[in-house]
């Protein structure tokens, strides 16, 4: 009876791993990015679709930091279960806007993380300011819940 346990013990170990890659990544929850930005996403509805909220931890301004509406979609769902997806964040206390494009990830043991380029466009006062006017950068978000 003892061998049997262990044998079952070890099957259940060395299937673990199989298991969890095989997740499908979810956007759907609350997520924090290497800055300690928060960000929470709705459920995709039937055509990809999802919406939620950003709250910043940095940002080039004297205002107060609001939390701002973001809007997305979802690829469709890959068979892999690591979708692409994309969303834009309106924030409420600047006058800009920053546009997230993405992968969904899951690791061996479970862990999701979103790997994402953003391009933030600040108004500026004429076209010869274009030049200063995006900037662009990553970010990589885990989930916290």
């Amino acid at each position: 009876m003892g061998s049997l346990s262990c044998c079952l013990l070890l099957a259940t170990a060395l299937l673990a791993p199989r298991v969890a890659a095989t997740r499908k990544c979810d956007l759907q929850g609350l997520w924090r990015n290497e800055l300690g930005s928060n960000m929470t996403l709705s459920a995709l509805d039937a055509s990809g679709t999802f919406s939620g909220s950003y709250h910043t931890a940095v940002a080039d301004t004297n205002k107060q930091i609001l939390v701002s509406p973001l809007q997305g979609a979802q690829q469709h769902p890959s068979d892999k279960g690591q979708p692409t997806f994309g969303f834009t964040v309106q924030w409420q206390f600047a006058d800009s806007m920053t546009a997230f494009v993405g992968q969904c990830f899951v690791d061996r043991r479970g862990k999701e993380t979103l790997e994402t380029t953003w391009l933030l466009r600040e108004e500026v006062p004429s076209r010869r300011d274009v030049w200063k006017a995006t900037r662009v950068g990553t970010s990589i978000f885990t989930r916290i819940k």
